[in-house]
């Protein structure tokens, strides 16, 4: 059996593992091995339907030491006077050129693709996907788990519902490789990508009454105009969830204030979201979505006929002819909270509020540059992903202090600032801009007022 010697032993070359490597290498003078089942970097991206975007700006994506993209602004289309946002072959080009230019070529990183990692009596194994040969990995340093959030998507995930003999379901990225047209579009799931695949209907020319949308839960989105890549903008959505929150009655109403300030976007005016992943979306894009009619509300699906479609509370009529499209996967994950650096291993997660791409390359920094574990856990405390209105607000309380924390750190606030993955940097040019001196001040007006109350909406305590 073959050995290997490394320092670092980084379990998954999708975002996060790519972001704390990238970082790590630059500020410390280690030797990792990055290994992953697929045979190339970029996690799902590998996977993803291939009308697949980005639903943050370009820029906030990828690894410290190398945008992705340009950084233009859109120019015309809907987007006009957005940030741009990368494709999936976009993506997928990107990770392939920082894994073999800056990661191989450097010397010091080795990279295990289509290898499954695995351990027996406390050694580090790593087996060929291909070969079935197995090699033992001796870790100097430390093992990263940069799979504990590994995202579901419906082309690896089966759908959680049960599927008759004879229903045609497919997976949302078959949309784009249909040898006939069906006569109706079941969309079944209420996230980014069931709204990825009916913009995508609807923009190939699919009417709107030709789509049945499963909606198990409304979603609320963030308005993608309000998450750019300029301060003002970024501490001006900080001010408005602060406000929000200091006026807000319950939940919901901090919700609702956030539409007011046109933060936040619903589908449907009359109807209040119970779920809140909250991914970014076009207003020309709730347009579209708007369109659809068709929208069933009967909870969740429990299993597909070739007649009926039978959910939590009824069941409704599948037309003949009908095509049953999977968006039904999870998406985000939703582990236990642990430290960040425990005795075993580092496992990846969010720190600040969103954005796993800059917490991943913190992550990697304050490792680097830091070298008693309680006081990285202190600087970087993990944080919670968002299912409903609670998590979203026990994800701000969390990661407001957090960002305190690491931002109180004169070393750590510079290399933030100097990371565009970073949505609240400030360059020293940007500093006097009389747009982001307003934001600040509205957000010291109400950040503690806000914090306090959403810490009290979200039952989540201010102090350990």
């Amino acid at each position: 059996m073959e050995t290997l010697q490394t320092d670092y032993l980084v379990v998954g070359a999708g975002a996060m593992g790519m972001a704390f490597t990238d970082a790590l290498i630059d500020h410390a003078d280690v030797h990792v091995t990055l290994v992953d089942r697929r045979h190339a970097a970029g996690g799902h991206w590998q996977d993803a339907y291939p009308f697949v975007r980005l639903h943050q700006a370009s820029v906030f994506y990828g690894v410290s030491s190398t945008v992705l993209g340009t950084g233009a602004v859109q120019r015309s289309g809907p987007e006009a006077g957005l940030q741009e946002r990368a494709r999936q072959s976009e993506i997928q080009a990107y990770y392939d050129h920082i894994l073999d230019r800056r990661f191989i070529g450097s010397g010091r990183v080795t990279f295990l693709g289509g290898h499954q990692y695995h351990e027996e009596g406390g050694a580090h194994l790593v087996t060929s996907l291909v070969s079935g040969e197995t090699t033992t990995i001796r870790v100097g340093r430390r093992v990263v788990d940069a799979t504990y959030l590994s995202p579901t998507i419906p082309a690896t995930t089966p759908p959680p519902f049960g599927v008759a003999d004879g229903v045609d379901l497919r997976p949302v990225n078959e949309l784009a490789r249909l040898a006939a047209a069906p006569t109706d579009f079941v969309i079944v799931g209420a996230g980014k990508t069931a709204t990825d695949g009916i913009v995508w209907l609807l923009g190939n020319g699919v009417s709107p009454d030709r789509i049945v949308w499963v909606r198990p839960r409304d979603p609320w989105m963030l308005n993608r105009a309000v998450v750019q890549p300029d301060p003002a903008v970024a501490f001006g959505l900080a001010a408005d969830t602060m406000e929000a929150a200091a006026a807000a009655e319950s939940l919901d109403d901090l919700f609702v204030g956030l539409e007011a300030a046109g933060a936040m976007l619903r589908i449907d005016t009359e109807v209040t979201p119970t779920m809140a992943k909250t991914p970014t979306l076009g207003e020309w894009e709730l347009d579209l979505l708007r369109s659809v009619e068709r929208v069933v509300r009967l909870g969740h699906v429990r299993h597909v006929t070739r007649h009926e479609i039978v959910l939590d509370d009824g069941a409704v009529p599948l037309a003949p002819g009908s095509l049953v499209v999977h968006c039904a996967a999870s998406g985000l994950q939703y582990p236990p909270l642990v430290p960040i650096w425990e005795p075993d291993r580092i496992r990846l997660q969010t720190i600040r509020a969103g954005f796993p791409c800059f917490c991943a390359a913190l992550a990697g920094y304050v490792e680097a540059t830091r070298d008693d574990d309680r006081e990285r856990n202190r600087l970087c405390p993990p944080n919670t992903l968002p299912d409903d209105a609670t998590d979203w607000a026990r994800m701000q309380v969390r990661g407001t202090i957090a960002t305190r924390a690491y931002g109180g750190e004169p070393d750590i606030a510079a290399w933030a600032n100097g990371c565009a993955l970073n949505p609240s940097r400030v360059e020293p040019a940007q500093r006097d801009d009389p747009a982001l001196r307003a934001a600040t001040q509205r957000l010291d007006r109400h950040a503690e007022s806000g914090l306090r109350r959403l810490s009290e909406l979200a039952d989540e305590p201010l102090a350990g």
